[in-house]
């Protein structure tokens, strides 16, 4: 059994700091997946968050390959010290900044937060060398093209789909894509469980090898099972929450969505998340899904797409990377004296 020596209070402080994030995720992002679904009825909103909660409990089990990315890829944690406090900085700033975008309704990444909270703090404690830089240069390229990759497919994606039912009756088709809709809001909700869940399990391993809890001769980073179930339960809970800001927003605001304009999305996103998972690259839900909506959107008619809010957002989305870097980097420094 373990003393309760200070490392051991402090990683239990980062567990229980990094499975908040996880919630606080749960109920910020998964908003995202289930906005079109709720905003053209497809689904009910209490009918949505349990289908997404149970979806992404299992997707979050399913991979763990974006685990050891974000575990490994940005710093080594392994020749890191101070681990613990870089960590708790990092998710200390990721989870300031979901709460506060959260609480303003601007669905900004969950995942730009804390990879920025991340190498902001490893900078705050041990300079710019401790980055991998050709690890975290992949990251942000992922998070990069994600985004764009997903405006296409929307693009892509609405045009074959309006053409296959250009000559169908209105309300039949209205009627058949809410019922596939369903489908491709499952297929959303259980890969975002299955990317952004990793994320909290990749950092808290970070932090159990970085305040030597776990060793490896190999120098692989391998995920403990109650990390990936802990992960998983949390996100879920996050997500039995909802975000009811957050759908507002994705769900009216950014355009008028209809039944095969919300499947076209969904399909899109479920999609783009998917491949990176694979890849075992982290991506930003939130972007790829919001970009796949303005595809779908700007495919139709590009101005029923209200630009001025989707540029609000594009704003946000930049200005994460480094304001949560900056803003770990202080939550850094601040503890570093006192723990």
């Amino acid at each position: 059994m373990l003393s309760l020596s200070p490392d051991v209070i402090i990683l239990i402080l980062v567990v229980i700091m990094a499975l908040s994030f996880d919630f606080i995720n749960g109920f910020h992002d998964t908003a995202n997946a289930i906005a079109t679904s709720v905003s053209t009825r497809a689904l009910s909103p209490r009918t949505a968050i349990l289908i997404a909660s149970v979806l992404n409990l299992i997707g979050a089990l399913t991979y763990t390959g974006v685990a050891k990315t974000i575990g490994g890829s940005i710093a080594d944690p392994f020749k890191l010290e101070n681990g613990l406090v870089i960590v708790l900085a990092a998710l200390t700033s990721a989870i300031l900044w979901n709460l506060i975008t959260w609480w303003f309704g601007i669905p900004s990444s969950s995942s730009h937060a804390l990879i920025g909270g991340v190498a902001g703090a490893v900078v705050g404690a041990a300079g710019f060398g401790a980055i991998n830089l050709a690890g975290f240069i992949s990251i942000v390229q992922a998070l990069i093209v994600s985004p764009i990759v997903a405006f296409v497919v929307g693009f892509v994606i609405i045009k074959l789909v309006s053409a296959l039912v250009a000559n169908m009756p209105y309300h039949r088709t209205n009627r058949g894509f809410r019922s596939l809709q369903v489908l491709a809001a499952s297929w959303q909700s259980f890969s975002h469980g299955a990317n952004d869940a990793q994320k909290t399990m990749g950092i808290i391993t970070f932090a159990l090898i970085s305040g030597g809890f776990m060793t490896s001769e190999t120098g692989e980073i391998t995920i403990p099972l109650w990390v990936k179930i802990s992960a998983a339960i949390a996100m879920a809970l996050g997500t039995s929450f909802g975000g009811w800001r957050i759908i507002k927003t994705m769900g009216g605001k950014i355009m008028k969505i209809k039944p095969i304009s919300g499947f076209s999305a969904d399909l899109s996103s479920a999609l783009i998340i998917t491949i990176f998972t694979t890849l075992k690259l982290p991506v930003s839900t939130t972007h790829v899904i919001t970009s796949s909506i303005l595809g779908v959107g700007a495919s139709q008619k590009f101005s029923a797409v209200k630009w001025g809010l989707a540029g609000r957002i594009l704003v946000t989305w930049v200005f994460t990377l480094p304001a949560t870097g900056l803003l770990a980097a202080a939550c850094y420094v601040v503890f570093d004296v006192f723990l």
